[in-house]
């Protein structure tokens, strides 16, 4: 008994030191540079906070904010995400309970009937009832803290889950917003679209006109019915373009009945720049960065459990309780039982199997150790790519939008020195297709801006925070 008392004193006081092989955590090192080299449009407001987990909101539009906060409910792989959330979190209670004692209560009744052949009649009952009814206890010391590492991988498991659930609930809006853009820019090309439809019909008509009054040529008549129909031609299609966006629209809401009335890109207002020297800190926030550095926490204390499983395991194990023949007894001074005792299990020979789960542990951290690099430098280089496109896009927005302005005077002068007379209708044909071209890569390359935006705020994780 004596020897038992000191196994238990020695074990608790191992439990109560905390020793637990294996290394340590510790956030490795990223060589990144401290800021983005972008400038900003604009300077930075002071005290102004940027910082907006519904970043969507800022584009103004409750349509907007209405599919998004429907497809944060509906969209099947958000909820997805949810249950590995729901999964790893009773992971996570599944292996904190190691850590305490499991009291269970046994309990078995038998009759049984022994043979006359080999007791004495008479000498001892040949019919036995047997009651026994304990409470037992089994508890492995965690000398070495395997199951301390068991648990602080699970809760990076559990962690890595819930950033992975952000990282997919910020890619859904990331992908409604930018579908609601491109619903909203096919809207406005269809609208424009239609409006030059309009132009060459009234073009088609002034050529049939002048060409039965002999002031044109059946040339020109031809020639505008072509352009007519490549008017109508590039309406058509960019319909099906529209009605295909907002099917794929409904498909990340979740609700296939989702229907769109026809907006106003123009309605969407670009949403405030990231201030001059935006830190590159701020990839900390990003929760696929996050995740990725749980899932390596969790590799490095697996680790520690398999080195743990080096060295030998000390479980105790007691039951107490009582046993009788009859169930008025059970619990008399009399009937009571009771055990004790400890375990002891030391690997001696396991033909390498051990080691080289050591080393398997330690290639998975190597593995997640890249993973995390990369993700860290996959995002800066996402911050830097879109800020690249929110510059860009802004500056051919300013020339494209001067290039819409002067091909729609250039067409109007088309016309009326045709309608006079002055000049052949392939100068008006030509004034149309650019007033036209022009007109479409403005509106295109204002989606491209507003979803330029968009990658910032999904690059930076849900936004930024402008300091003081």
């Amino acid at each position: 008994m004596t020897l038992r008392m000191n196994l238990l004193a020695l074990g608790l006081a191992a439990l109560v030191s905390g020793c637990a092989v294996g290394p340590d955590y510790q956030r490795p090192a990223t060589d990144l540079p401290a800021a983005y080299d972008m400038p900003a449009s604009k300077p930075a407001e002071a005290g102004v906070s940027a910082l907006n987990p519904q970043w969507w909101k800022l584009f103004h539009d409750p349509v907007l904010d209405d599919i998004v906060a429907k497809a944060l409910v509906n969209n099947s792989d958000l909820q997805l995400a949810v249950a590995r959330v729901e999964e790893a979190d009773a992971l996570l209670r599944q292996a904190g309970s190691t850590l305490f004692p499991e009291i269970d209560v046994l309990g078995n009744d038998s009759r049984s009937r022994l043979s006359t052949t080999t007791v004495v009649p008479g000498a001892n009952p040949l019919v036995r009832e047997d009651m026994k009814m304990t409470v037992g206890t089994s508890f492995e010391l965690d000398l070495w803290g395997r199951l301390r590492r068991g648990r602080e991988s699970a809760r990076a498991d559990e962690l890595a889950s819930r950033y992975g659930r952000d990282t997919v609930r910020l890619t859904v809006a990331g992908l409604v917003s930018q579908g609601y853009i491109a619903v909203r820019a096919l809207d406005a090309q269809v609208a424009a679209s239609r409006s030059t439809l309009e132009s060459r019909e009234k073009a088609f008509s002034i050529a049939r006109t002048r060409l039965a009054a002999g002031l044109a040529s059946e040339l020109d008549l031809r020639q505008a019915e072509s352009a007519l129909a490549a008017a109508k031609s590039q309406t058509a299609d960019l319909v099906q373009q529209r009605a295909l966006a907002e099917h794929q629209l409904a498909l990340l809401v979740g609700d296939m009945a989702l229907k769109l009335p026809a907006g106003d890109l123009g309605k969407l207002p670009l949403p405030p720049v990231p201030p001059a020297g935006l830190p590159s800190s701020l990839l900390e926030a990003r929760p696929d960065v996050r995740q990725a550095e749980e899932k390596l926490a969790a590799a490095n204390a697996r680790i520690g459990m398999a080195k743990a499983a080096l060295f030998p395991t000390i479980s105790l194990t007691g039951n107490l309780g009582g046993e009788s023949a009859q169930l008025a007894g059970l619990f008399g001074g009399a009937s009571k039982i009771w055990t004790a005792g400890f375990g002891l299990s030391l690997p001696i020979f396991t033909a390498g199997r051990l080691s080289a789960q050591v080393d398997q542990a330690t290639a998975q951290q190597k593995q997640a150790l890249a993973g995390y690099q990369k993700a860290v430098q996959s995002a800066f280089k996402d911050v830097k790519d879109a800020l690249v496109s929110l510059t860009q896009t802004g500056e051919k927005d300013e020339a494209l939008g001067a290039q819409v302005q002067a091909a729609k005077k250039s067409l109007s002068l088309a016309q009326a020195r045709y309608e006079a007379g002055y000049s052949p209708f392939l100068e008006v044909l030509d004034a149309q297709r650019t007033a036209n071209d022009a007109t479409q890569s403005a509106l295109r390359n204002r989606q491209a801006r507003l979803s330029a935006s968009v990658d910032l705020f999904k690059a930076l994780g849900g936004g930024w925070k402008e300091t003081p």
